[in-house]
């Protein structure tokens, strides 16, 4: 459409003229651009029709999701076809991910939101716990209108998701949401080359299993100091799925390992009271009654031997325990259970926790950077409980952890003694776990790779 407006007006002057000209282009151009009179739809597209009120049954048209610019959140709108209820209600939805020391008061203060409303989700008392207690890194969902909060949606496992909706009569209601993960039990099998991790992921398990293994293995194996090129490992474990898509590996359901020509077997036994442990096929705990390291330790730095030559003094003097070194603050465990028989400060030592395990077997922790909360003579502390953590108080040259093992007050090296096996499958359970174990050992010799389990 063409616009001609004439170059003159009679009675005006030409400045004045000129004025009134541009007013004319513009109401002329402002009624083009707003579809009304003197503009037709272009032939090819239909004119569009308004869109139904919100109290038609077609519903409001799909919001768009708003977020301040400074909220610091992923902001994303619903799909068309998600998010149901929200879009009926005409909601804008944010997706949050949670911040290293955020809380949902700060979530909540940095996106503009009713506070009011938040107030209002604590009063339930089954929801509390689940709103104080962020995870950094996850992702949460609110539903809100004009910052109003309409809706909050959490995922708690990867098989549940709590979501709370607003309810315009009773408040906040909440659903727990399950989405059931397939169950799927595989078989891998590898040799090491460099690293039990590289060889499991080289198979095609993941991290989760390479720690299990260390952990099934791990009294009767030094996964720092014993593994070598050449050993072997075949798995059966769990792969959990959701929607046909991977999650997480699952526990070790049996497992084999083969070190320095040894072989080692475990497999998973479920209790009729639901707790569950490892055993060898024949019913014996893989648990020893003591660690053998008492923590996740860089290297040895000092052996057990009667004729070393002390660094500090200079001397010849026994060194009687082992030293892990390890950096300051890394967590010292129980050997196993007992009592505390002395927690303090004790001449070269320095920072000392004792433990009395009965039948004659006190352990020694020195050099500690300071004691664990709650560990004092007197104390029952469990295989494992933290005692302490790694120092270098009294005569040390670098953190490590100093660790004594005595047998009716003999030193024993503690990378040496034999230790006590935990207690065996009970006599009366003994038949159902053989029943039940039977398989899972057969199926480490046979051809490896998934299989689909009904659960």
């Amino acid at each position: 459409m063409r616009i001609r407006i004439r170059s003159g007006i009679p009675g005006l002057s030409p400045s004045r003229a000129h004025a009134l000209q541009l007013v004319a282009c513009a109401v002329i151009a402002w009624a083009w651009f707003s579809g009304g009179p003197g503009r037709s739809a272009p032939p090819e597209e239909p004119v569009p029709q308004a869109a139904p009120a919100a109290s038609e049954s077609a519903g409001p048209a799909q919001p768009v999701t708003e977020a301040p610019s400074d909220a610091g959140a992923s902001v994303e709108v619903a799909p068309s076809g998600s998010q149901p209820q929200s879009a009926a209600l005409g909601l804008s939805t944010i997706e949050v991910v949670v911040r290293k020391n955020d809380t949902l008061d700060r979530i909540f203060r940095r996106l503009q939101l009713n506070l009011a409303d938040l107030a209002s989700l604590r009063k339930l008392p089954e929801l509390k716990a689940q709103l104080d207690r962020l995870r950094p890194g996850e992702a949460i969902k609110l539903y809100h209108r004009d910052g109003e909060l309409w809706g909050f949606e959490r995922r708690l496992s990867p098989s549940e998701t709590l979501k709370v909706m607003k309810d315009e009569s009773a408040g906040f209601l909440a659903e727990l949401l399950e989405n059931p993960l397939e169950v799927r039990e595989r078989t891998v099998r590898g040799v090491i080359d460099r690293s039990l991790f590289e060889a499991v992921t080289a198979a095609g398990a993941h991290d989760q299993t390479a720690l299990a293994l260390a952990e099934i293995f791990g009294w009767d194996i030094d996964f720092v100091l014993d593994i070598q090129r050449g050993d072997s490992f075949v798995v059966t474990y769990q792969e959990l799925l959701q929607d046909g898509e991977y999650v997480k590996d699952g526990p070790v359901l049996a497992a084999r390992f083969v070190n320095r020509g040894r072989e080692y077997v475990a497999v998973r036994y479920e209790r009729p009271d639901g707790t569950a442990d490892y055993y060898t096929p024949e019913g014996k705990s893989m648990r020893k009654a003591f660690l053998r390291a008492p923590l996740e330790f860089t290297r040895v730095s000092s052996r057990f031997n009667l004729n070393r030559r002390h660094p500090v003094l200079n001397r010849i003097r026994a060194h009687k325990g082992v030293d892990y070194a390890a950096p300051t603050g890394t967590p010292v465990r129980a050997a196993g259970d007992g009592r505390v028989i002395f927690a303090g400060r004790k001449g070269g030592y320095g920072n000392v926790v004792e433990i009395d395990h009965s039948r004659g077997v006190v352990t020694l922790y020195a050099h500690l950077s300071r004691f664990a909360k709650g560990i004092r003579a007197g104390q029952r502390v469990q295989q494992g409980k933290v005692i302490g953590y790694v120092g270098m108080t009294g005569l040390a040259t670098g953190p490590h952890l100093h660790y004594e093992y005595r047998l009716n007050g003999v030193h024993k090296d503690p990378q040496k003694v034999p230790l006590p096996d935990a207690r065996p499958i009970e006599p009366e359970l003994l038949a159902d776990f053989l029943a039940k174990t039977a398989p899972l050992v057969a199926s480490l010799d046979l051809p490896f790779g998934p299989a689909l389990v009904a659960r």
